[in-house]
């Protein structure tokens, strides 16, 4: 990845965040917080990491954030002075979860000791 793409992808997560907070009127979508991005070389597709405290299904959150995505892009497009947009895909960022389940496990064995 490239540093123009990297740092593209870095300004993406803020504005996403921002736009999350600040233009969606869905509560679901405020309790969304992305954690990174990708951008694919020519800008045309992005890969959007999000994490949710939100106790719904991930598939569900996935769904959600899909059928908010053609919303979300065009306040991109507002916000940041790009050629094109890129397509927004949003995946469920496992490991946040993941961390906290070995955070868990590693306090019950510190517990049996």
């Amino acid at each position: 990845m490239s540093i123009k793409t990297k740092r593209i992808a870095s300004e993406l997560t803020r504005v996403i965040s921002e736009i999350l907070l600040e233009e969606a009127r869905d509560d679901l979508m405020k309790t969304i917080s992305i954690t990174g991005a990708e951008v694919a070389p020519d800008l045309s597709f992005a890969k959007v990491y999000f994490t949710s405290m939100s106790e719904l299904d991930h598939k569900r959150l996935e769904y959600e954030m899909e059928e908010a995505s053609s919303f979300i892009r065009m306040h991109v497009a507002e916000k940041m002075d790009l050629r094109t947009t890129p397509k927004l895909k949003f995946v469920y960022d496992e490991s946040i979860a993941y961390g906290e389940k070995i955070e868990k496990i590693l306090k019950e064995i510190k517990e049996e000791k």
